[in-house]
């Protein structure tokens, strides 16, 4: 039926303007051109050539500038194919291309309109919306909420010297670095660890030939769930048990209201991502939400999370009321009263007493005057919009015939939101139980994220971070976790940590052991970053305990970027989000002790030519290694004696050794060496 209507409209309405009568936009003009002026067909992707006219000084772009390259933000080849579900069989059709090299071959990673480097992209048609804004506005709030969501630009689009209208060209979900930021998953990845990430799953429509990997019940009905990546043709079955355990082991948990954070939800899912997707499906009334474009992904060794957030087409009240279609509600829970609920763990974690105080309290801090979801805010946001795409507007109508009352659509809009703010806020009330969570004074006080290596190493198998408790008691470490993206690690049940002790958390704990002779206390998954990364660790329920963004570049230090040092925190007292607390440890020597116990050795001579002796000064030493500063081990033994012993470094080359004495305990002292 919404096809159908959609369709008289369009015919109704459709006016025709060619590229003459389209000539200049305050917006980025995409011009494409299929190889021989083909039709661009549903699938497979065909050649095309892609220009984007984007003045780099912010005048006005004009489609007689594609030729100059000063004018130019891409110009290269693409493939090209048309995509989305019900929108397809609209006139104005969506598109999904991919970039290419010149061989038309090898995918092209390119930045396109600021957005980071990749390949995979989307023209959105804006179906559905007279609005024009609902999906660019619903990923922005999703943004500011602190989270990925799709990037995206407004542009005027042409293709083969017809124009098509306003788009949106936004980026495809995706595993990347700057995208849904997970490791990817391969039919290799079968190990207790490696099965465990990552993936990307949606609850969805099956449209494209997608395969449904499994069902769950909802409330309503039931809700079909897709592997996306992986794709289902390309996992196991070992991962893809493992993936399905995931969501039955939450709806089997989120069912028996079970929130401890040994065996309940929050031991499996980050709360802080189911918590604001909910929100902003909810702000929205999502009439798809739950239900269908709703993804899911999980990094290895991390928590199941929800979103990205996706399809917003059919919110803020606009769900094509007069043909029968009316689930946009102000006044209802889509997760419960909207059609599309979705599998029932959604509508189980709401009343949930937990949950719920953590979604109140989000709700609360973000809709504060000057908050990211704060009423007043998200008009100024709208009218913001709606000023850029004023004059794109007025041509989309023209072309389509689809908002001849664009004004009054957005006070519409900007009405139903002001009585959907007044229902949320009149049920999200209370969140004093959760509003001061008592957090153990646990500081990340080391990172080592580029240590320095050679031909014989990998520079990530010697990354750690140490972790200090700063307090005066014993800290329970069971349900810390690494919240950010990027890294994987949770605390096992039981942990500990004494105070003013520290640990360290290592990249790879057999290498880590071998190069600084003591044994972490824990392995987490993926590597640094040797440029930026946040490192956040957060309790069960995810309330922030610590958490680092770090630097390669000024006023970050320098040196621990591969020169052999790590960021040592100053003052464990200080604040650790700013630079300036932090300094690269000045010595290897320094940095080695610091990392194990201080050094009771008497080594002499040191500078030594051919011959070292090594004074235990009591300790009785169970064998010895030496190395160099990247970790290759050079030269073992034990010594005879509980002595004074000598070591033979003559056929060493000249430079700096470490000389590491093992002794009970998995303890070892550490002592460097200068040979002559």
């Amino acid at each position: 039926m919404k096809q159908l209507f959609i369709s008289i409209i369009f015919l109704s309405f459709c006016f025709v303007i060619k590229a003459q009568g389209f000539r200049e936009s305050n917006l980025p003009i995409v011009i494409i051109t299929t190889d021989g002026n083909r039709e661009i067909p549903d699938e497979p992707k065909i050649g095309a050539t892609l220009k984007i006219i984007d003045s780099p000084d912010g005048s006005r772009n004009k489609v007689s500038n594609a030729s100059d390259p000063q004018y130019l933000n891409y110009s290269g080849r693409i493939k090209i194919e048309i995509r989305g579900s019900s929108s397809q069989s609209l006139p104005k059709k969506p598109y999904g291309f991919t970039t290419y090299k010149e061989d038309n071959i090898t995918k092209n990673n390119v930045s396109i309109l600021g957005m980071p480097e990749e390949n995979d992209w989307i023209l959105n048609s804006i179906a559905y919306d007279p609005s024009l804004i609902r999906n660019y506005l619903s990923y922005y709030l999703a943004r500011q909420l602190g989270n990925y969501a799709t990037r995206e630009r407004y542009c005027e689009v042409m293709i083969n010297g017809d124009y098509k209208g306003l788009y949106i060209l936004m980026e495809k979900l995706k595993i990347d670095k700057n995208r849904i930021n997970i490791a990817e998953m391969d039919e290799t990845d079968n190990d207790a660890v490696s099965v465990t990430g990552g993936f990307i799953v949606k609850a969805d429509k099956t449209t494209g030939g997608d395969v449904v990997d499994w069902g769950m019940e909802s409330y309503a009905g039931w809700t079909d769930y897709i592997c996306d990546d992986p794709a289902s043709d390309e996992i196991t079955s070992t991962q893809k048990n493992y993936i399905k355990s995931q969501f039955t082991n939450l709806q089997k948990l989120a069912s028996a209201q079970n929130s401890q954070i040994t065996n309940g939800f929050p031991s499996i899912i980050d709360i802080p991502s189911f918590v604001d997707f909910m929100i902003i499906n909810e702000l929205a009334s999502n009439a798809d939400g739950y239900q269908y474009s709703t993804y899911f992904h999980k990094d290895r060794m991390g928590k199941l999370r929800a979103g990205p957030v996706w399809d917003f087409d059919l919110t803020y009240g606009n769900d094509l009321f007069h043909w029968g279609f009316d689930r946009s509600h102000y006044n209802i829970w889509q997760f419960e009263g909207g059609g599309n609920t979705g599998s029932k763990f959604w509508r189980d974690l709401y009343y949930n007493g937990t949950f719920k105080c953590y979604l109140t309290r989000r709700w609360k801090e973000a809709t504060i005057e000057n908050g990211p979801l704060n009423y007043e805010k998200i008009c100024s946001d709208i009218d913001a919009f709606v000023s850029e795409i004023s004059e794109a507007s007025t041509r989309e109508n023209t072309r389509w015939g689809t908002i001849p009352d664009h004004s009054g659509e957005i006070a519409a809009m900007k009405n139903w939101l002001r009585e959907r703010f007044t229902w949320m806020n009149a049920r999200l009330t209370n969140f004093s139980a959760c509003a001061n969570p008592v957090l153990p004074p646990l500081v990340i006080s080391k990172i080592n994220y580029h240590p320095q290596s050679d031909e014989n190493t990998e520079s990530s198998d010697f990354e750690f971070i140490e972790i200090t408790n700063t307090g005066e008691t014993t800290a329970n470490l069971t349900g810390i976790y690494m919240r950010e993206l990027g890294i994987g690690y949770q605390f096992p049940a039981g942990s500990t940590l004494s105070a003013g002790k520290k640990l360290l958390l290592a990249g790879n704990s057999a290498k880590f052991t071998v190069f600084y002779g003591v044994v972490p206390f824990g392995e987490f998954s993926r590597e640094l970053s040797n440029k930026s990364e946040k490192i956040v660790l957060a309790d069960a329920f995810g309330n922030v305990i610590d958490s680092v963004r770090y630097s390669d570049t000024i006023p970050w230090p320098e040196a621990p970027d591969g020169e052999g040092y790590f960021l040592q925190l100053k003052d464990l007292h200080a604040d650790n989000s700013q630079a300036e607390n932090w300094m690269p440890a000045t010595d290897i020597m320094t940095s080695a002790n610091e990392l194990t116990m201080e050094s009771r050795l008497l080594v002499y001579p040191n500078p030594a030519r051919t011959e070292i002796a090594v004074d235990p000064q009591g300790t009785v030493i169970q064998s010895y290694s030496i190395t160099d500063l990247s970790g290759r081990l050079l030269k073992t033994g034990n010594p005879e004696t509980e002595h004074t012993f000598k070591i033979n470094i003559s056929d060493l080359s000249p430079g700096i050794y470490l000389l590491r004495a093992f002794v009970a305990g998995n303890l070892s002292y550490i002592h460097k060496i200068n040979k002559l």
